[in-house]
């Protein structure tokens, strides 16, 4: 697919993926030699590692929501805004905001790095020009 309309299919088909858990085409939307990297530090050569890292992932977790918020696009690049929440089994729910840039070749995704955005912020100088954070764990993007 090419054209702005097919890459946005294209990523809504991905995201469509996670939340009915179900392999739909990933040798499809990501070229044979596709890098993905999450925003915590995960990196996941080719297609073949991709579907891996997809099957694994999905038998420890469920993706709740991943809700596009827009796309921008420039030559053979996509910027993805969006918001994501999963569980997993063991009982965490962690929810964010997040943008993946993503390069395309041929109409598939050859590059796809996440970014996280912490949902929960807050202003540090609120009470003055001494800076209080908030003494929580920090998340893993």
């Amino acid at each position: 697919m090419s054209g702005k309309e097919g890459r946005e299919k294209i990523v809504r088909l991905w995201f469509d993926m996670w939340l009915k858990k179900s392999d739909l085409g990933i040798p499809d939307i990501f070229a044979d030699d596709a890098v993905y990297i999450e925003s915590w530090g995960p990196e996941y050569r080719g297609a073949a590692r991709i579907r891996q890292w997809f099957e694994e992932w999905n038998t420890r977790g469920s993706v709740l929501r991943w809700d596009i918020r827009q796309f921008f696009h420039k030559g053979d690049q996509t910027i993805v805004e969006w918001y994501f929440k999963n569980a997993m089994n063991d009982g965490q729910i962690q929810a964010f905001d997040g943008m993946s840039l993503i390069e395309w070749r041929d109409g598939k995704i050859r590059l796809l790095k996440e970014f996280g955005c912490n949902e929960n912020r807050y202003d540090p100088y609120r009470n003055g020009a001494e800076p209080h954070f908030r003494d929580e764990r920090t998340l893993w993007f």
